[in-house]
């Protein structure tokens, strides 16, 4: 049966009485509107591990429109009940006080740096956003201790800057899935609740434009131009498009990179309408 525990505290509490049982734990840090992607992490953290914990919390701190965090889907319920089916052990909340204690106001709230993967891409386009993830998730990670951590590689950047905050901090071990699809290809995220049927529609262009790219690669071609525009050429002029790009994963640089590229991850971000989307595919098979 799944413990619902409503502040970080307790959180911290339950967690020191499973490592005194010596018990692994897993633990999947969530905004909550749980879907499938959320489910398959959990459920690798509850094969992986003793006991397994997921926190729902709605970080003010990384959302840098305030529309976008207040339309942010939330249904906590239906996240306890759908915690609970599939066996996951804790779930903990808490108010932004309780997150972040130190703080009058989540305004006041002094922001960690997160890093040289911050650089480019998202922290261009969303300048705060990786900071405030970092916050939150290096306050997570001393709340839940010494545990197995498990992210979704949809948001791959945010998954470079949580594994160097682990590495500076000495723990947890950092563990990341692959990115869970819908029938379509489209990446599956609590924002698309948000998008109409003819935007879930026109969605799905950004994973055919992503494969598009792999397909390139596969054919041999090395040439980040060439890998830009085979994406570029798949997303319709309905898409806003912030970026359609390649990073070498092995060496990330903030700017585009020039000629050829030996390593490749290709990433897009999009707005749909009002929403934004994320999505990255690997193109090499390094990694």
């Amino acid at each position: 049966m799944l413990t619902v525990l409503q502040d970080p505290a307790s959180a911290t509490q339950w967690c020191r009485e499973q490592r005194e049982l010596n018990k692994t734990i897993g633990f999947v840090p969530t905004m909550g509107a749980l879907h499938e992607g959320h489910l398959s992490l959990v459920r690798c953290a509850i094969d992986e591990n003793d006991v397994t914990c997921a926190s729902i919390f709605v970080n003010p701190l990384q959302f840098n429109e305030a529309d976008d965090y207040s339309n942010y889907p939330r249904a906590i319920d239906l996240d306890y009940r759908l915690l609970d089916e599939i066996g996951c052990d804790m779930v903990f909340g808490g108010t932004n006080r309780d997150m972040f204690p130190e703080a009058e106001s989540i305004e006041e709230v002094t922001l960690l740096d997160p890093g040289r993967f911050a650089t480019g891409l998202e922290g261009e386009f969303r300048p705060g956003h990786l900071e405030g993830v970092c916050t939150v998730v290096e306050r997570l990670f001393k709340f839940t201790g010494d545990c197995r951590a498990y992210f979704g590689l949809k948001d791959y950047q945010q998954t470079l800057v949580v594994r160097d905050l682990a590495k500076n901090l000495g723990y947890p071990e950092i563990r990341t899935c692959k990115t869970v699809r819908d029938e379509h290809g489209l990446a599956l995220s609590s924002r698309n609740a948000l998008l109409s049927k003819s935007e879930l529609a026109l969605a799905t262009n950004i994973s055919k434009a992503l494969y598009s790219a792999k397909a390139l690669w596969d054919s041999g071609c090395r040439e980040c131009d060439q890998l830009r525009m085979a994406m570029r050429d798949n997303l319709p002029v309905p898409l806003q498009v912030d970026y359609a790009d390649v990073r070498n994963p092995v060496n990330w640089q903030a700017n585009s990179p020039v000629g050829t590229i030996s390593h490749a991850i290709a990433l897009i971000a999009a707005r749909v309408g009002e929403v934004r989307l994320i999505d990255n595919l690997q193109l090499d098979s390094r990694l």
